[in-house]
């Protein structure tokens, strides 16, 4: 009976959404993993159609290489300077593409190249993954951090989970980044 009335009062809402929280960071990384394998092909795509645009494929490159030296499991959740860390080497590689997407309107002939096309259609698949990853993600650290904050989690939480510490979420790293770009015609 008692096991019964514990389980009605939320004591086991914690550790799941402890889980849930683990699981949406784990597509989070799947995620940035998938767009990180496909930025070589990528980069050789346009290099055989752009060659004078070295300084823009190399920025690719090392923005890929250094978003994917960072070593990620789910030890980074407690950790909010290396979580930072990680989001900035990706918002690095995100603005590094972002170049190379606009390098390739140069280029008529590279816009027209079936490979080229698959890769930025990929390319443009995964950034949605991520953006709806990253969402899930948000909205599971949110409701952790909320049931570890309110009654009676916060109960729960100080008596048998008090090892489990807030999360930490996602925010934006790039400059002006809640600011809406300035349009002019």
């Amino acid at each position: 009976m008692l096991a019964f009335l514990l389980s009605g009062c939320g004591i086991n809402n914690i550790p799941t959404y402890d889980e849930n929280v683990k699981a949406a960071w784990a597509q989070v990384e799947n995620q940035y993993q998938r767009r990180a394998d496909l930025v070589p092909n990528l980069v050789e795509t346009v290099k055989g159609f752009a060659k004078q645009e070295k300084e823009t494929l190399t920025a690719v490159i090392e923005a890929r290489s250094k978003a994917t030296s960072i070593q990620v499991d789910e030890s980074i959740l407690n950790n909010p300077a290396k979580l930072q860390q990680f989001q900035k080497a990706q918002g690095e590689l995100s603005s590094a593409l972002s170049r190379l997407m606009v390098v390739s309107e140069r280029y008529p002939d590279l816009k027209s190249n079936q490979n080229f096309l698959a890769l930025q259609s990929q390319l443009e698949g995964t950034e949605n993954r991520i953006a709806v990853a990253r969402r899930d993600f948000i909205q599971s650290v949110e409701r952790y951090n909320t049931e570890i904050r309110t009654f009676p989690g916060k109960i729960w939480h100080s008596m048998l989970y008090s090892d489990m510490e807030r999360r930490e979420n996602f925010e934006a790293t790039t400059q002006n980044a809640d600011e809406a770009p300035k349009v002019t015609f």
